[in-house]
């Protein structure tokens, strides 16, 4: 029995060694990369998050599993889908306030303070980027910013916190100080349209860049997954980093099945 405990030990030993190995070559090979590039761009989803403690929504378990998300004509249309989509947002502010920036988020900040990215595209709301430290105006939000509210009809922004005191008061959100517009979270929902500047910006980035790197994207979420998919045609290079497969595996020039905080960081060290 002892003899058997002792091979156990011995192959699980091997087998971290093998692990340990695997990320140090993928470290070596993103850094090669990174040195090679004269302008990358870091596009992000849902997995650059998760290690701050906010959730993929789309994964089983997640919030969209529990709940049907609200499509914006119902927004829009309904008093009540208006009530229940509040009431979801501010559910989630204890969540959203803890959240920190990782070690992922870090590393990004530090890349774009050398001047290594130019970009950084998110699909993420969470604004952890800016906390990061990287500029506001270096971060395209391409399905919006959950940390702020605004105005549908005048586009006027606002803080949450007196959205969530009249809500709280009067069980129905306020109408825009300004022009008594509808007031909505500052994020993208199903049936709106995408923001058309943040989109042109993304474009633009993506077309300048000879890098560019995913990290923590299923690539599934359609127009944001098409841009890996332009950066290949403009000749870029393509390294994707994410837990589980994504449909363009196949075009990366480097893929990486790895948490993303310790590669990252681990990469960013090595330069």
């Amino acid at each position: 029995m002892g003899f058997r405990k002792l091979r156990k030990r011995d192959q699980l030993s091997d087998i971290e060694d093998e692990d340990h190995q695997d990320r140090l070559e993928s470290m070596a090979a993103l850094a090669q990369f990174l040195r090679q590039a004269r302008r990358a761009v870091v596009f992000t989803g849902a997995g650059c998050s998760t290690e701050s403690g906010i959730p993929d929504f789309r994964s089983p378990g997640g919030f969209w599993t529990k709940y049907m998300p609200i499509d914006f004509g119902e927004f829009v249309s309904s008093p009540e889908a208006r009530r229940e989509s509040w009431r979801r947002r501010f559910a989630t502010e204890g969540m959203y306030a803890a959240a920190k920036p990782n070690a992922g988020h870090i590393a990004v900040a530090e890349l774009v303070r050398r001047g290594l990215v130019s970009d950084v595209i998110t699909q993420n709301i969470d604004n952890l980027h800016q906390l990061s430290g990287v500029p506001a105006e270096q971060v395209i939000e391409l399905h919006g910013n959950t940390r702020y509210c605004k105005c549908l009809r005048c586009g006027a922004r606002s803080a949450l916190e007196p959205i969530r005191e009249y809500f709280e008061a009067h069980g129905d959100p306020p109408g825009c100080t300004i022009c008594g517009g509808l007031m909505k979270t500052g994020t993208v929902s199903f049936g709106e349209g995408m923001p058309q500047d943040e989109m042109k910006r993304a474009d633009r980035a993506t077309r300048a860049c000879d890098l560019f790197i995913v990290m923590g994207s299923s690539l599934l979420v359609q127009p944001a997954a098409s841009f890996p998919v332009v950066a290949k045609k403009s000749r870029a290079k393509l390294v994707i980093i994410n837990r589980d497969q994504t449909p363009l595996d196949l075009m990366a020039d480097l893929l990486i099945q790895s948490e993303i905080g310790p590669l990252m960081s681990g990469a960013v060290a090595l330069l």
